[in-house]
């Protein structure tokens, strides 16, 4: 077992973000057709090398529950027509809009469109209808750059703790 740090992160008003406008080529558009063997894919896509596997084990009705649920809606980033990566959003209770998966294909990571691409999901977060605050987590098997980059948008760690894994 190994020592995992998980910083949890907030941003309590749309007057934080801090923008990244150059776009390094992504278009971002929001899959509006749910298919949770989309979600699953892009799930696997990006996090197989940062250890994301607590949903690896999941059944198709685990992952049609969960993809296809009202309350999340995924985008698809691109770059000249290949999936560069995702995120998706997920509306908790008392009006807080969760980022509940981000991140960047193997071949887009180191390439200055994590960003952007964290500007938009958090641009779009705060128009969903009722937000009043938008949350994140991280952790220490993250890319490097997770952590700053969330902070860098305007992010602030509201709880660390250590956990094992």
């Amino acid at each position: 077992m190994t020592d995992v740090t998980v910083w949890y992160l907030q941003m309590q008003s749309p007057h934080h973000l801090n923008q990244k406008t150059e776009s390094h080529g992504l278009s971002i558009d929001e899959s509006k057709v749910k298919q949770f063997k989309v979600n699953r894919f892009l799930y696997q896509l990006v996090g197989e090398g940062w250890q994301w596997h607590d949903k690896l084990g999941w059944t198709e009705d685990q992952w049609r529950d969960y993809a296809e649920h009202d309350n999340l809606r995924t985008w698809i980033a691109k770059v000249d027509g290949s999936i560069a990566g995702y995120f998706e959003l997920k509306k908790q209770q008392d009006n807080v809009t969760e980022l509940a998966y981000f991140g960047l294909a193997p071949p887009f990571v180191g390439k200055g469109m994590g960003g952007y691409l964290l500007t938009e999901a958090v641009r779009l977060a705060w128009q969903w209808e009722t937000t009043d605050r938008v949350i994140v987590n991280t952790c220490s098997l993250d890319h490097p750059s997770a952590l700053s980059n969330y902070q860098a948008r305007g992010f602030s760690i509201y709880c660390e703790e250590k956990v094992k894994q």
